[in-house]
Order: structure tokens, then sequence, then C-alpha cells
């Protein structure tokens, strides 16, 4: 490797640590990695659970109609959702979204990966590296709350009920009512796994930044 490539691998990576300051604090560097870790688990465990559950309670359906949004499918009484909301002229839930949820898995594998290699940088770039993973929760809320809002402000007018509707933003948190219609919707146990995981993101991040600065000042 020639001395050019070595300094640019070195500013991307960070100054290595010595093996005796290793030895000597071994806690303050494997604490970062442990936090890391976590996060990543609490990320990957996400993937299996659903990240938003609503209920929609209608004078017909007493017990309520429930929907489970994973990350990249719908289930529960979806389409009984739908016929009910075909009638206020609302597009099927199942339209919502499907790129993000093409996309979702694999995203989310990379979003671990990155934190994975957060870990062997020792600078600032980790960060950088880290940051889409606690950007996730906020992204997923964000863009769920653009597909409710245009679904619920794109009715189709030759609907039973269109005239009886007027255009609404359906709540992505919280309880809401459109007619004889009433919502509660609420994180899924997926969504509080992402919200954890990228808290424990910025922890690391933190302890990151402690145990490696004071090496990165020292090499100017």
């Amino acid at each position: 490797m020639s001395a050019v490539a070595a300094r640019f691998l070195s500013s991307v990576l960070g100054p290595r640590v010595p093996e005796g300051e290793l030895v000597s604090h071994a806690g303050r560097y494997a604490a970062p990695n442990f936090v890391l870790l976590l996060a990543r688990v609490a990320l990957l465990a996400s993937l299996f659970l659903p990240y938003w559950r609503m209920t929609l309670r209608a004078p017909q359906y007493p017990q309520g109609l429930n929907v489970q949004a994973y990350l990249n499918r719908l289930e529960g009484d979806v389409a009984e959702i739908d016929q009910l909301n075909h009638y206020i002229g609302m597009r099927p839930l199942g339209e919502a979204a499907q790129f993000e949820r093409t996309l979702a898995i694999a995203a989310t594998i990379a979003l671990i990966l990155l934190i994975e290699g957060a870990i062997f940088i020792h600078n600032r770039w980790a960060a950088l590296l880290a940051l889409p993973a606690v950007l996730f929760p906020v992204f997923f809320l964000v863009d769920l709350h653009y597909w409710m809002s245009r679904f619920g402000h794109e009715l189709n007018p030759h609907a039973p009920l269109s005239t009886s509707i007027k255009p609404f933003t359906p709540p992505i948190l919280g309880t809401g009512k459109v007619g004889q219609f009433a919502t509660v919707a609420s994180a899924g146990p997926g969504l509080v796994l992402a919200t954890a995981a990228a808290l424990l993101v910025l922890v690391g991040l933190y302890l990151h930044r402690r145990a490696y600065k004071p090496l990165v000042d020292a090499r100017g």
C-alpha cells in the first residue's frame, strides 16, 4: 500500500488504538461497541414486528377492525377496512407506500450494516454512518403521515358517501373521527424497538467520541 493510500485510509478510519492503551482501558473501548451491538439487535428484531397499529370502529363492527403495518406488508382486517373506506372514496390501504415497502427490509439491513461499520471507524465519520439509523423512526412516521394525508385528501368524488365527507388527514397516532368511523392509531412494537435502537445509537456515539477523540486530538 502506498503512503498516500495509507494516509487516506487512516483519515477515513481514524487512529488505531495502541495495544497497551486497549489493555489499560478495555472498558472504555468496549462500551461503544456493546451499545451499538444492542442497537443492531433491536433494529433487527424490529423487522419481525408491526411498526404501526390502527383500530377502526364503525356501527356495523362494534368490536372494531384492526390492521397491523409491518415494514413490508399489512395484516389484519385490511379487506373489511378497504370496503368501508370505499364508501367515502378512500383508496385501498395496500396502495400506500408500495415503493417503500418493497425496499424496507433491504434498507433496514443496510442500516444495521452501517451501524456495524461505525464500530471500525474511530473518528467523526462514524456518526455519519450511524445517522440514518437515528433518523429512521422519524422517517417512518413522516412517510406514514404523508400517505394518510394524501389518501384522506384524494377522495373519489363518485363514492356513495363522498358528499358527506370533507377531505381529512387520519391521525397516525392517537384517536380520530371521520363521519361515523372512529380510529385509534398507535406505534407498534417494531417502531418502539427502532426508536430504542436510535437512542442506543446516540448513546453509542457519545461513548465512541469519549473513547476515540483523545486519540484523534493527539494525532493532530
